[in-house]
């Protein structure tokens, strides 16, 4: 199994980039290998520096890189020789797992959407993330961005969508699917959770709870919190800042809260695509860049691409 990285993605990179595919490497050992993606003239000299330890790290070249101000998808048009777009291809070759960037997360979607394509009978894909569950674990939140305005037919399939990766990558049995709404009441909330919500509580595949408020992310009423990429953003950055003040303004350490630091997970998923892509943050360290490498090996080696494409195709 092969699991690729753009090189070139991210603040920090390539350093950050190559370090964390080395980290990535040595826990992968046996398991799959890492593949590089970038200009050799500012990757190559940095796997030389590791030594030893970088030799099991595969490099391909790419001889354009995306910036992080560009428009995706121009760009991504123009450059077909970038990092992003050589990780797309070898994707939908088949040469490779998954795909990860901490780059533009425009140009991400976009490829995805260009090359690997949504899921026959998904309407949008979703990018996911995950909260901390005070009983332990993870729940997973979507979407958290790419949709800032969702029909409710939508939020439906994110849904399913997340209730499938929670099974079959977090090994949730069951999980439950909460909306996020205004209140817990069925008639509360929008026109647009109002319509979603009737479609969720008679989904045969979700096990839906109704709707969940803000104060329920981090306790066990459900899973998977289904709401807009608008509203999931804001509840995502919100949760950064909390550990952002605790950790660095208060000098407060908890295990509970450490987990909100996106470099626990290292990335978020592209969800409804056919095949497995992460984006991970734009200041992604070597360990959060590791950690976004792990989780493309536990999508592919959980299968879960292709249970979306068996639950939609049903």
């Amino acid at each position: 199994m092969k699991i690729a990285l753009d090189a070139m993605g991210g603040d920090f990179a390539p350093q950050a980039a190559v370090a964390g595919a080395v980290l990535a490497a040595r826990e992968l050992a046996g398991q799959a290998q890492i593949v590089l993606i970038g200009q050799p003239e500012a990757v190559q000299p940095l796997l030389r520096e590791h030594g030893p330890e970088a030799g099991s790290v595969e490099f391909m070249a790419a001889s354009q890189l995306i910036e992080m101000g560009e428009h995706p998808a121009k760009a991504y048009q123009q450059k077909q020789d970038s990092s992003i777009a050589v990780g797309y291809r070898m994707l939908h070759a088949g040469e490779i797992e998954a795909f990860c960037s901490a780059g533009n997360t425009g140009a991400m979607l976009v490829g995805a959407m260009f090359t690997v394509k949504a899921v026959a009978g998904v309407l949008r894909p979703a990018i996911a993330n995950f909260v901390p569950k005070l009983n332990g674990g993870f729940g997973i939140l979507l979407d958290v961005g790419a949709n800032a305005e969702c029909k409710p037919e939508m939020l439906e399939q994110f849904g399913e969508l997340g209730s499938l990766y929670a099974q079959y990558v977090l090994g949730i049995d069951r999980p439950k699917v909460g909306l996020m709404s205004l209140g817990e009441e069925e008639g509360k909330g929008t026109a647009t959770t109002q319509a979603a919500y009737q479609l969720l509580k008679v989904n045969p595949h979700l096990r839906f709870v109704g709707n969940i408020e803000g104060r329920d992310l981090f306790n066990d009423k459900a899973d998977v919190l289904v709401c807009d990429g608008f509203t999931g953003n804001v509840m995502l950055k919100m949760a950064e800042s909390v550990y952002d003040i605790m950790a660095e303004k208060q000098a407060v350490i908890d295990p509970f809260f450490a987990k909100f630091n996106y470099e626990a997970i290292g990335g978020s998923p592209i969800l409804g695509i056919n095949d497995n892509a992460i984006i991970g943050h734009g200041v992604s360290t070597p360990r959060a860049i590791a950690n976004m490498l792990l989780q493309g090996y536990q999508m592919a080696r959980s299968g879960i691409a292709n249970q979306i494409r068996d639950t939609f195709k049903s």
